[in-house]
């Protein structure tokens, strides 16, 4: 188990928290949360060691194998698979030592490894790992592509896969859906519902929280408080207790106010004096109870744009892709106000393609893209948090859209943000991602748009800001497409859902509740139709990568037979020697009073054979199962 012990965490003049003392227990899904800045992160550290508490104590088992998710993306020459693998360090320390035992011809040596390889499941590693990349939306194939060949986001997708391939008792994860789609969201959610270990999960996503954790360490006024249950449970019983807490603290402050009127009327009066004094000293033993509180520092609306045309925008027949691959084909689309349209899809069907074709960000290939004259996009992208001026302050940025505007209308619009005081005149380039969005947002709400363009608004955003921007996009006047992993966002701003799939935009029938299932029948159908193309495949090419490949299993192949073959030897040698002992121990001789000597080293003899018997026979039919399940796969691939 976890145990923090009165424990408190400051990075430098700043306390984080303090007084920490709760217990996380084998198997428990712990969702972490907080507003931005409270520490989240730094608890992490501390877990892993990289950071020390400045109080009390923290406790975790010295025999737990610990996985997260590196920050750092290398630029590794080798493939994708191979970089996952990594994850399991025993797997490959394993494999280092059963190289080493080959080249040694250790065969005794060589054995054990490979008991061992099958315990830890090593002959089924490559495709686990291979499930996990797939699943995190990586195309069949690509697990051989180097990860040098990948952009950042997907190199931070193959760290996530690694850390899940780790076969940890402990798995800490910083908000590991910031770069995914829903389809790699939902699929994540699915593989931590099953994971057997415990989880630490740090997410400003409610639905992905729902559906994974058991419990919710909560972060805020310098105070972690543990929760049973998942978010919306969360949600609930802290209302409760601040609905409570201020009730109390209202009642307080009345009795307080009381007793101070009392003790000025009366502290004057001789006959009185004694009483006041003792209910001015009832005042100073009172612990009073503090206001409830909500960290919420943001407040902002959308203002009603200048001008509503409508229609807004029109897609005719048009088409859009990148050079020759052409991804959508002859979309009709049309956008009138009050449209809150939300796209779903596999990863890579077209969603952000539709999203830049929308915004004029893409020229159409074919059709047209008609506008409205008062046309007024919004446009939000991940790729506009690095055109920010980093030398340049929030303030500067609003001031730079309208010049005409008073420093303190626009210091006041800034402010429900999150940008108030020092932190408006601050420059850009330390922000944190969460800090360049929520300026992204700041200036595209200023400029009152009539049509929203945002895809994937909501990463690095904290609950609390997209509690915010959900409420001020339900207010909205003007038409809206989003595309986002946020279910709660889609849920709650959005009541049209369209389906980008096969270069078609059609309207998605059922609601997002159903969209899991639908990824899942389209996945099956996927691979139906790669098998029934792998089936019609005659070239020359897919001949030889089918040779390739059944070579490849058949080497994985030989380390098994070898291993039967070197366990049915040791077998034959120990049934023979076991043979001679029990020859020589029926002979009634070796049970003369001269022979006592030899008749307990014989005895001792036999029961030791026995016992390697045993094991030997143990470690045969292991060897033996494993060799009959990989023949047999290797059987149905050829079929």
């Amino acid at each position: 188990m976890l145990r923090f012990d009165k424990l408190s965490l400051r990075r430098g003049i700043k306390p984080l928290f303090y007084d920490a003392t709760f217990i996380v227990h084998p198997g428990q899904r712990v969702g972490v949360t907080g507003a931005n800045g409270t520490g989240k992160s730094s608890l992490f550290a501390l877990i892993r060691d990289q950071l020390h508490a400045d109080g009390g104590e923290f406790y975790c088992p010295k025999d737990w194998v610990i996985a997260h998710v590196a920050q750092e993306t290398p630029a590794d020459p080798r493939t994708a698979l191979e970089y996952v693998l990594d994850g399991d360090e025993e797997l490959r320390l394993v494999e280092r030592q059963l190289a080493e035992a080959e080249t040694a011809h250790q065969g005794e040596r060589v054995a054990e490894l490979h008991n061992r390889l099958d315990i830890i499941g090593g002959y089924t590693a490559q495709s686990r790992a291979a499930r996990l990349i797939h699943g995190l939306g990586f195309k069949p194939g690509e697990e051989l592509h180097p990860v040098n060949s990948f952009s950042g986001g997907w190199r931070m997708r193959l760290n996530l896969a690694r850390a899940l391939m780790c076969r940890s008792d402990l798995l800490l994860l910083d908000e590991p859906t910031n770069h995914l789609d829903l389809d790699a969201v939902i699929w994540l959610e699915e593989w931590l519902k099953s994971y057997a270990g415990t989880l630490l999960l740090i997410s400003h996503d409610r639905d992905f929280l729902d559906a994974v954790t058991s419990h919710i360490a909560h972060m805020e006024q310098e105070r972690i408080t543990l929760y049973t249950g998942n978010y919306s449970a969360f949600e609930r019983i802290r209302a409760e207790r601040l609905a409570n807490q201020q009730s109390a603290f209202e009642k307080q402050q009345r009795e307080v106010a009381h007793i101070r009127r009392y003790v000025d009327r009366f502290r004057a009066q001789a006959t009185k004096a004694r009483q006041a004094q003792s209910r001015l000293k009832a005042l100073e033993r009172m612990e009073l109870i503090a206001p409830a509180h909500v960290d919420s520092p943001f407040h902002f609306s959308f203002k009603k744009p200048d001008k509503i045309p409508n229609p807004l925008l029109k897609l005719l027949e048009t088409s859009a892709g990148y050079g020759d691959k052409q991804i959508l084909n002859r979309v009709n689309l049309n956008l009138s106000p009050g449209d809150r349209i939300g796209l779903l899809g596999p990863n890579g069907a077209g969603k952000s393609t539709l999203i830049k074709l929308l915004a004029d960000e893409l020229a159409p290939s074919g059709g047209k893209r008609e506008t409205a004259q008062d046309l007024k996009i919004g446009y939000f992208a991940q790729h506009q948090l690095d055109q920010l001026n980093p030398q340049e302050s929030a303030l500067a940025h609003l001031l730079r859209l309208d010049p005409k505007a008073t420093e303190q209308s626009m210091r006041d619009f800034i402010g429900g943000f999150g940008f108030a005081g020092e932190r408006a005149d601050s420059p850009v380039a330390p922000f944190s991602g969460g800090e360049k969005a929520r300026l992204v947002l700041a200036l595209l709400v200023y400029q009152r748009p009539n049509l929203l363009l945002l895809d994937e608004p909501t990463n690095h955003l904290d609950l609390e800001m997209r509690f915010a921007l959900s409420q001020a996009l339900q207010e909205f006047e003007g038409a809206m497409v989003v595309v986002s992993h946020d279910r709660h966002l889609l849920r709650t701003t959005t009541d049209e859902l369209l389906l980008v799939h096969g270069g078609n935009v059609d309207e998605f029938k059922g609601d997002l509740d159903e969209y899991p299932r639908w990824l899942a029948e389209n996945r099956s159908a996927d691979l139906r139709k790669d098998r029934n193309n792998s089936d019609t495949e005659h070239s020359a090419t897919a001949r030889k990568e089918k040779k390739r490949l059944e070579a490849e299993r058949r080497k994985q192949l030989q380390p098994l037979r070898n291993q039967v073959q070197q366990l049915e030897k040791k077998l034959d040698d120990l049934n023979s020697h076991s043979r001679k002992l029990e020859s020589a121990l029926a002979d009634p001789a070796i049970y003369d009073a001269s022979q006592k000597e030899t008749l307990k080293k014989r005895l001792a003899e036999k029961t030791q054979v026995t016992q390697q018997l045993n094991e030997a026979e143990e470690h045969w039919l292991m060897a033996c199962e494993a060799l009959e399940e990989a023949e047999t796969l290797l059987h149905n691939e050829r079929a």
